[in-house]
């Protein structure tokens, strides 16, 4: 009877263990479903570069009016801003997988500090552009309104992605400051997926639209 119940419980314990998948498959799972989000978002973004090489392409002489007025200066160091707060996140990940809680705190700070710079150097930048008329017009069909609508697109909607990614980097923090990553940071490798890939899709639109 002890015999048979113990291979019960060892049976009931096999069955279990298939019916949970394992921690190493929850988070390829966690990462699958960033990568597919970030498909869709690449899939926009990539509609909104298409349109603005194609305006470029058509219209020449605005796109070179409009390089002569683009801040160039400002944003090459807002886009160093950009690159080193991936390097804090890097550094922020690896101090968790360290088991150092307080040192991913500081550098995940970093990363979020970064962003928030960037999105004031962004909005610095729009301001000037729209003293000089460079303006997201829908009903102006002038030459300025209507590179602004093709300059604004994308930027503002790779500048709404920084948003997100500093109010997921603070919450990264609060969640981290609670312990939660300490024996599995996954959640922290989730954002660094999708800081990165905010990164990457700024290195393409600031050679884009202010370099090339």
């Amino acid at each position: 009877m002890a015999e048979l119940t113990a291979d019960t419980l060892h049976a009931a314990a096999a069955h279990d263990d298939h019916g949970h998948i394992s921690e190493e498959e929850h988070n390829e799972n966690m990462k699958l479903g960033v990568w597919l989000y970030l498909a869709s978002e690449i899939v926009i973004f990539s509609i909104m570069i298409v349109g603005y090489i194609i305006f470029r392409i058509n219209e020449k002489d605005i796109v070179a009016q409009a390089h002569d007025e683009l801040g160039v200066a400002l944003v090459t160091a807002n886009t160093f801003v950009l690159l080193a707060s991936s390097f804090f996140m890097v550094m922020g990940l690896r101090a968790m997988q360290q088991g150092n809680r307080n040192g991913m705190l500081r550098w995940i700070g970093l990363t979020a500090l970064g962003g928030i710079v960037f999105l004031g150097g962004q909005y610095v930048e729009y301001s000037e552009l729209a003293h000089l008329g460079i303006v997201l017009g829908f009903d102006d069909a002038s030459a300025w309104s209507t590179f602004g609508m093709r300059f604004y697109a994308p930027t503002f909607f790779h500048g709404a992605h920084v948003f997100v990614g500093v109010l997921w980097a603070l919450e990264v923090m609060r969640r981290g400051a609670k312990g939660h990553y300490d024996n599995n940071p996954i959640g922290i490798e989730m954002f660094g997926l999708y800081w990165h890939f905010v990164d990457v899709v700024w290195i393409m639109l600031f050679t884009l639209i202010y370099l090339v």
